[in-house]
Formats: structure tokens, C-alpha cells, sequence
């Protein structure tokens, strides 16, 4: 009898127990939340790219004769002087024709001196009525024939001096030759296109960096705004540059429009080297000292059920009336992959700071007759200064209650940089929590297809 008495009181209790686990597991927490707080701090917007780097003038040295290379004085990084000799064509051929141009000018300065004789004596002739006209008009027409056939043969022997000058190769600038395209010994061919012997830097110091920009961020960009950017050869290594031209001509990749946007780079120390490439973020906007929160917040949309709806209705009534609308659902805005409602997740911002065009004297333009060759300045494209909005968009955080509700709030979004967002808000204070994401505790929840949210995992679906 005891016995029975302690197995229906141990049952009793483990049916106790099993039912306070149930109970209690029902009303605990099904999703648990990934927490960040609104901080105030700076936010910097950037235009990322990418480049490469360029000498600012870079000069291929042709021929403009044919030949065999005789000579090579100059190699790669040979630093060059204008004027002076960097190779010689084999002038062998060349001299022999202008030995034969001489020729062929003496034999013609015979020939007219000769018709000129014939001339004068028809005079005679023709004065003491010996001989006709006609004659008299053949013999100066012969000499005066004989006068122009030394001015061609006199052409022709400066025409083969010339050829013969142009077999010595000289520098066009000052700089460092950066590539040699022949070897001696090998014969080039000058006809339409010139061959090019070698390629010569201007001035190694002073390079840039041509940026290709989509159409979609170009309008972000001004002559005067500051760039960085940082090379695969030295990864520990910002480097700075200033806008300093915007090319008009349309770039076309893969049916994508792009611009060539050129950043003025100062290389005293010569450690950039033409040709590398170069990861850019130009300065295009921002915001200091300001009420920010991570993208994440922005992005995060939760299931329906984690919503307190009255709290929602509430919160879109109230902001439908600082709005001035009266519409409650007006505020309903899609949120794209950027956090900003309604817009494709670019921002329209612009920097009256870095964009002013009054900022185009930070690198004043070189002066086009010595470094590129053209008469006049050509101008360069400047716009009008884009106004840095602090408030071009809208969005919406999640405030976590009580009950493992959420709370929405809506703000205004600024000045982003890819990782947090600029916000006003009056609810919103720094040290306050917002939610990024949230996952839920059991495995039957993640076989719900009706959920919005990422991929099925081990701990549930996540948001």
C-alpha cells in the first residue's frame, strides 16, 4: 500500500514538473534579436571606383624615315633631356640619296645655264631680223623651264637632308623613358602610322589617375573634390588627390555608360608607377557630429507577427501629421537594399564644401602650350555645387518591447557611407537600442514559408 502511495506521488510530481516545463517553455521568447545602439559620430560619403595610373603627358617617340636602328642611346628609366639624341637610323641610304639629289641639281643648274645662252642668242637673232619669233618664244620657254627644274632639283636636296636629319632620334621633352619598343638592328617601317621607338614620361612627379564612374554616381562628382585612394604595391598606404577634370566623352562597357574622371596625384617620392591600379573613394559629402544608425536597422524588415500593430498605427498616424498629410498610410514607403524608401539605393547628395567650382584653384590646370601642345586652355567641365541634404530620404528602425514585440519608428535619412546612415528623429536618442535582425528559437518556425526573412539554418530562419 505505501508502495502505491510513493509511485502516485512520484507521478504526480513528474507530471507536475513536465507541465510547468510547458507552460513555461509556451510563453517563452520565440525569436531572439541581434541589438545595436544609435550612436552620434561623422559619416563620410564616398563614390567608390577604379583607376589607373598615368604620367600626366606621356610622349611616343616615332620615326618618321624607314630604316634599320643603327643606334640605341637611351633604355628603360633613362631620364632624357629635350633634344637630345636617343637613337640613330642607319644612313647609308639616306646619304646616298642626298648625294644623288646634289647630282641632280648640278645637272640641272647645267641645263638652265645652258637653255639661258640659247635664249640670249635668239634675242640677237630675232633683234637684227635673222631669225623668227617663234623660235625667240621656244628658247624662252625652254629657259624659264630650266630655271623651275633647279628650284625642283634645290627642293628634292632639301627634302633628302631632311630624311637624313630625321635619322637622328631626338627627345621631344624632358622626362623618363618608360618604355623601348625596338632593339638594334631592327628595321622600321614609317608609312602612315609612325612606329613608336619609345614612350617618355613628362614628369614622373606629377601623375593622375583616370577614374572610370558610372553614369548613375557621376553626377556626384565636381571638379575640386579630394580623393584617396590605395595601390595593390603598398596595402599599408593611403594615397590623396584632388578632382581636376570630368571628360565629356561617354565610356561604353558592356552596355554601361561610364566617364573618365581624372584625380591629380602629387608622386615626389616616386613611388607610384604608371600603370597600377588604383581603388578610389572620392569624397563626395559629409555629415559631422550627427545622430547615425547602422544600415542594418534600415534594412531589417520583420514578420508580421513580431509587429505591434497598434504601436505601428499609432507611430504612422503621428508622422502622417508632422508630415502634414493626414494620410496614415502614406508613410507605408518601401524600403530598399540601401534603407532609403523609395529611392533605388543611391543617395542624391551632393557637397557644396568639396563641389563648389571656386574650388578649382586647389590644382590649377598646367599650361597647355608646354605640357600638351594647344594654343589655348581648353575649359574644364564644372557644374554648379550640389546642396548636402541631411534629410533626402525616409526610413524605418525597430524599437523591441516588452512581450518580444517590435515597435517601428520612422526617420529621416541623410548622408550614408555604406555602413551607417545618418537619421533626425525626435524619438530616437544616442544610447537607444534598435533592432538588426532576429532569428527564430524553433525548428517549426523555420518551416513556415509565409515568413519574410534570409535562408533556413540550424538555429531557425533568420531576419
Amino acid at each position: 500500500m505505501k508502495r502505491r502511495i510513493a509511485l502516485g506521488v512520484g507521478a504526480a510530481a513528474i507530471l507536475t514538473v513536465g507541465g510547468s516545463v510547458l507552460l513555461l517553455g509556451n510563453h517563452a521568447p520565440r525569436y531572439t534579436f541581434r541589438i545595436d545602439s544609435v550612436t552620434r559620430g561623422d559619416v563620410d560619403m564616398h563614390v567608390n571606383t577604379t583607376g589607373t595610373l598615368n604620367a600626366v603627358v606621356s610622349v611616343d617617340v616615332g620615326t618618321q624615315v624607314s630604316g634599320v636602328i643603327a643606334d640605341l642611346y637611351a633604355d628603360f628609366n633613362s631620364e632624357v633631356k629635350k633634344g637630345e639624341v636617343i637613337a640613330r637610323i642607319d644612313t647609308t641610304l639616306l646619304a646616298q640619296a642626298v648625294e644623288d639629289a646634289r647630282a641632280a641639281l648640278a645637272a640641272a643648274r647645267v641645263k638652265a645655264e645652258n637653255d639661258e645662252r640659247v635664249y640670249q642668242r635668239e634675242k640677237l637673232l630675232v633683234a637684227q631680223q635673222l631669225d623668227s619669233q617663234a623660235h625667240l618664244d621656244s628658247a624662252m620657254t625652254a629657259a624659264e623651264t630650266g630655271q623651275q627644274a633647279v628650284i625642283e632639283a634645290g627642293s628634292a636636296l632639301d627634302q633628302a637632308k631632311i630624311n637624313l636629319a630625321y635619322a637622328t632620334i631626338r627627345a621631344p621633352v624632358d622626362g623618363t623613358v618608360i618604355n623601348r619598343a625596338v632593339n638594334i638592328g631592327e628595321t622600321v617601317a614609317a608609312s602612315i602610322s609612325s612606329p613608336v621607338l619609345y614612350t617618355i614620361a613628362n614628369d614622373l612627379t606629377r601623375m593622375e589617375v583616370l577614374a572610370t564612374v558610372d553614369e548613375s554616381d557621376i553626377g556626384m562628382i565636381s571638379v575640386g573634390q579630394r580623393a584617396t585612394f590605395t595601390v595593390a604595391a603598398y596595402p599599408g598606404r593611403t594615397f590623396a588627390g584632388t578632382v581636376t577634370q570630368i571628360r565629356l566623352a561617354p565610356v561604353s562597357i558592356q552596355n554601361v555608360t561610364n566617364y573618365t574622371v581624372v584625380i591629380g596625384v602629387n608622386n615626389a617620392d616616386l613611388r607610384l608607377m604608371p600603370g597600377m591600379t588604383a581603388d578610389i573613394a572620392v569624397d563626395v559629402g559629409d555629415a559631422r557630429d550627427v545622430l547615425r544608425v547602422a544600415n542594418l536597422a534600415l534594412r531589417f524588415r520583420p514578420p508580421a507577427e513580431l509587429v505591434d500593430s497598434a504601436a505601428l498605427m499609432r507611430t504612422r498616424a503621428g508622422f502622417a501629421r508632422s508630415r502634414g498629410t493626414g494620410d496614415a498610410e502614406s508613410v507605408m514607403l518601401p524600403v530598399t537594399p540601401a534603407g532609403v524608401p523609395g529611392r533605388a539605393g543611391r543617395a542624391e547628395y551632393g557637397n557644396s564644401r568639396h563641389a563648389s567650382p571656386m574650388l578649382a584653384h586647389i590644382i590649377p590646370p598646367p599650361k597647355q602650350e608646354a605640357v600638351y601642345g594647344i594654343t589655348d586652355l581648353y575649359p574644364e567641365f564644372e557644374r554648379p555645387a550640389f546642396e548636402l541634404r541631411h534629410d533626402a530620404g525616409l526610413g524605418r528602425v525597430w524599437i523591441e518591447e516588452p512581450g518580444n514585440m517590435l515597435r517601428p519608428v520612422f526617420v529621416r535619412t541623410g548622408v550614408s557611407d555604406g555602413r551607417f546612415t545618418e537619421i533626425s528623429s525626435d524619438s530616437l536618442k544616442p544610447g537607444e537600442e534598435v533592432v538588426l535582425g532576429a532569428w527564430s528559437k524553433s525548428s517549426a518556425d523555420a518551416s513556415q514559408s509565409g515568413l519574410l526573412g534570409g535562408a533556413k539554418g540550424r538555429f531557425g530562419r533568420r531576419f
